[in-house]
């Protein structure tokens, strides 16, 4: 059976997708990939979650016998989450989610990480030692667009724990690069960033 380290490996470059200065893969073709790799692959969706009006649709993948789960916000063109979204914007969600759900498979895995190209021979880990820019960059803006979101206290709090419990928390490199990109930009100094995430506390700038 094919494995991870070999499904991380390929370039789908040709099959992703492009939308205002982010990539996604495409989810037919993803799909596909996968099961060529799995015939007995499975996905669900799981219970949506709510935060205030808006919405973070979830997506269960039970590949190569393990069941990975992805989230994702339902967002608009500016990459923000959409109050009130309908069923096309859910739909549109769920495909991307599904798609980034079998990217934890490794089917596409590079591109959430901010690579232009597959590792060759790389630690299915992913390289911790040296992150990249564009990368940092943009979680900085993510978790910046988060905080200035026109939303429940309670809500915004929970969307930036689940940004960095997705994101961040496997890599501590790039969790402190973070942190550092947003005091640096006057987002939110480090002992706030942290204690927000801790305790829920008011947002509080740098």
């Amino acid at each position: 059976m094919t494995s991870y380290t070999e499904l991380r490996k390929l370039n789908v470059n040709d099959k992703i997708e492009k939308k205002n200065g982010l990539s996604y893969l495409s989810w037919a073709f993803a799909v596909d990939t996968l099961l060529q790799a799995d015939e007995t692959a499975t996905w669900e969706y799981l219970e949506d979650l709510r935060y205030g009006d808006t919405v973070m649709v979830r997506c269960a993948v039970t590949a190569f016998g393990r069941t990975r789960v992805a989230q994702l916000p339902v967002m608009d063109h500016r990459n923000k989450a959409i109050a009130n979204p309908d069923s096309f914007q859910v739909n549109t969600a769920m495909q991307r989610c599904l798609a980034k759900a079998i990217a934890l498979h490794g089917i596409g895995l590079y591109i959430y990480a901010g690579e232009d190209l597959p590792a060759e021979g790389a630690d299915p880990r992913g390289d911790l030692s040296g992150v990249q820019a564009p990368l940092v960059d943009r979680h900085v803006k993510a978790i910046a667009d988060i905080l200035a979101m026109d939303a429940d206290e309670n809500a915004i709090a929970q969307m930036l724990r689940d940004h960095v419990a997705e994101h961040l928390q496997p890599n501590n490199e790039l969790y402190i690069s973070v942190a550092d990109g947003l005091a640096e930009k006057g987002v939110i100094s480090k002992a706030n960033f942290k204690r927000y995430l801790l305790v829920g506390m008011e947002r509080k700038r740098a």
